[in-house]
């Protein structure tokens, strides 16, 4: 357990002498001092819902009970390896940390044992699951083919083809969270010690990586802090303590354009890196608590998502110039998650009370609604076309169907069950070969506290012809 932090100065002086974060359940976002875990709906104003013992994660059966022929399911696990999976989800983190709440199976559940949502047509489901046995996975990311995990063991494996291909090894702990670039050239890991490293795999041989800078790199800390003017820099721009991260980073993006690296911390900043030079070129005191998300979207916009329950908008000026744009959200409920989808315009927020918020861009950002599908955390998000995908601590993932533009409905297609812990990460890409529009394939990847790796296949139904409830 870390020391407590007090807040001193600045927009946060207000809050001197009280802890500023505390880690709980190794990289879970940080709760709200007020967070209670049963402020929490069940219905979306923007659908008609099912009830809320539906909803009930003991009434819910996986979609890979409905899969096609052809794919593996977890219906054909032995019982050993349930077992083993059980166990490490008992194990987890998650399991002495405030997120972790149980509600009472209803009695519709206890006398069935099946129940989906799965409106989707055949060809969807669970495609495998991957487990090794090298601690919680808390971040992941996909790209060129590979997908990339990062856990609390210090190693960060590369799966393809469904198998382990490659890896590679950082000394400082808890990797929370991963980036790739477009081309799977350059690797971005977030750790603990507040440091982002990046690797590149060998030219010669593409199972070796080996890392190729560490941001911010030794010799700028050193020039910052023996300049002679390191003390009035640092109370200004470009000294040391500027540089620097000085808690876990907890997320990571990449800009459309791929020129600048932006980083959120628990120390409540936001740093963009030029990878061009790989020097920190602006710094953000962005919030007055920990930064558990960031996302770089459309119109030179990046959003901010934190513990002090705010979805906060900057807008990129001058080429590496950030300036505060405006506060979408000021909640009691800790923002935990953000997803962009730039060619829809639409920015989703999950929070600590199970929500997803969202807005799209119109005459500036204007509130669209409420997704309400989970009685736990919304740990992560994904988008990917049509879809957004949520997964949350009470073990599932829901999909979620934006409908054509000038409305504002989503449907919630599936509920995707089968992690034995709280699903941490999400990752999405079309399948290679898929269709366009109607009917396109995503492969869907999930990470969880159980030690698991899920991939998944979804299929776009495309609007749908009759009223889904």
């Amino acid at each position: 357990m870390r020391e407590p932090i007090t807040g001193a100065g600045g927009e946060g002086s207000a809050r001197r002498g009280r802890p500023l974060f505390v880690d709980v359940g190794g990289g879970l976002p940080r709760p709200t001092k007020n967070f209670s875990p049963f402020l929490v709906m069940h219905s979306d104003p923007l659908f008609k819902s099912t009830s809320e013992e539906d909803f009930s994660t003991a009434s819910r059966s996986s979609v890979s009970m409905a899969t096609s022929p052809g794919y593996l399911s977890d219906a054909t696990t032995t019982s050993s390896s349930a077992a083993a999976t059980a166990a490490s989800a008992d194990s987890s983190p998650f399991q002495s940390s405030p997120w972790h709440h149980q509600h009472p199976p209803s009695d519709s559940a206890r006398n069935s044992t099946t129940w989906t949502t799965d409106l989707f047509p055949s060809g969807t489901g669970l495609v495998c699951s991957l487990v090794r046995e090298e601690g919680h996975i808390y971040s992941l990311a996909a790209a060129g083919g590979l997908l990339y995990t990062g856990s609390d063991s210090k190693n960060i494996r590369v799966w393809r083809d469904h198998s382990d291909f490659a890896g590679f090894k950082s000394s400082s702990g808890l990797v929370k969270s991963i980036v790739v670039s477009s081309d799977a050239r350059r690797v971005f890991s977030g750790h603990q010690d507040g440091k982002v490293r990046v690797w590149s795999p060998s030219p010669k041989d593409h199972t070796s990586y080996k890392r190729v800078s560490t941001l911010p790199r030794l010799k700028d800390i050193l020039k910052a802090s023996i300049h002679p003017s390191a003390a009035l820099r640092r109370k200004r721009r470009g000294g040391a303590a500027w540089i620097r991260h000085g808690d876990a980073i907890s997320c990571l993006c990449l800009s459309a354009d791929e020129s600048l690296l932006y980083s959120g911390s628990w120390d409540r900043t936001i740093k963009a890196w030029r990878l061009a030079d790989s020097r920190c070129v602006d710094s953000m005191a962005a919030h007055d608590d920990a930064v558990n998300a960031v996302a770089e979207a459309f119109d030179g916009l990046v959003f901010s998502g934190s513990a002090d329950g705010t979805v906060k908008v900057w807008r990129r000026e001058m080429a590496t110039r950030h300036v505060a744009e405006q506060t979408l959200m000021k909640q009691e409920s800790a923002v935990t998650a953000l997803a962009v989808s730039s060619a829809a315009g639409l920015v989703y927020a999950g929070s600590s009370d199970g929500m997803v918020n969202y807005w799209e861009r119109g005459r500036g950002l204007e509130h669209g609604g409420v997704l309400r599908g989970h009685n736990a955390a919304v740990l992560c998000l994904a988008a990917a076309g049509n879809l957004v995908f949520s997964g949350s601590a009470d073990k599932s993932i829901c999909v979620w169907r934006r409908r054509e533009e000038g409305t504002r409905v989503h449907d919630c297609l599936s509920v995707l069950t089968g992690h034995a812990g709280p699903v941490k990460c999400l990752a999405a890409s079309a399948e290679v070969g898929g269709e366009e529009g109607e009917g396109r394939r995503w492969v869907v990847y999930s990470g969880s506290l159980d030690k698991s790796l899920k991939i998944w296949k979804v299929v776009d139904p495309g609007e749908p012809k009759y009223d889904l409830y």
